[in-house]
């Protein structure tokens, strides 16, 4: 087995719970079957955030993130996720700053629910299809008209960069990573051990 790829997951106040949890539950615990224990993951999921302290989230969830985006290891995959917040942190300089930098080192960038807004903003979805949450669609389109905005899907796979639909969504646009990295086999045994109901799509 080797080294685990490393997921980012970006989180900031009044983010969405289930955005950035339902990833990390997806990366936490992706494995076969016949792997167990920490020498056999298949991925490494850390919560990121732009200081560190603790983040208060949709609900009044409060977490503290592993690492801030000064400080945090190698990436291969990042995944911003999406809430009320992002109607502020779409303008984050810093925010937008950092998935540019990212974006030229990582294997894969992704988005779940309005976390596309961000991505739109740093000009990373530009001429590409996308999608974001329903309620969001249109005002997506409006305001990024070089998107190509698909309504009523999971997810937009676009090759190295993933945007998924919202809230739930972002658990199924995981799976679909686990699927393309390790075989639908390994995604459809993750999303057992989850207990979730997951169609390939």
């Amino acid at each position: 087995m080797g080294n685990p790829r490393t997921v980012g997951i970006l989180i900031f106040d009044d983010v969405e719970v289930l955005d950035f949890c339902g990833p990390f539950e997806v990366f936490s615990v992706a494995g076969k079957p016949d792997q167990d224990g920490d020498d056999d993951k298949l991925f490494r999921a850390i919560a990121i955030a732009e200081e560190d302290r603790i983040i208060n989230c949709r609900g009044g969830l409060l977490v503290q993130p592993h690492y801030t985006i000064a400080n945090h290891p190698d990436l291969d995959i990042v995944v911003v996720p999406g809430g009320k917040g992002t109607r502020r942190e779409r303008y984050n300089r810093n925010l937008l700053d950092w998935i540019t930098l990212q974006d030229q080192k990582i294997e894969l960038l992704t988005s779940v629910c309005t976390g596309s807004f961000l991505l739109a903003e740093a000009g990373k979805l530009d001429g590409l299809s996308a999608t974001t949450h329903w309620a969001s669609v249109d005002s997506m389109r409006e305001t990024y008209e070089s998107i190509s905005m698909q309504a009523d899907t999971r997810f937009v796979d676009q090759g190295r960069i993933i945007t998924s639909a919202g809230i739930s969504a972002g658990i199924d646009m995981s799976l679909h990573v686990v699927s393309r990295l390790h075989g639908q086999d390994t995604a459809a045994w993750t999303a057992r051990r989850m207990e979730y109901d997951w169609s390939p799509e």
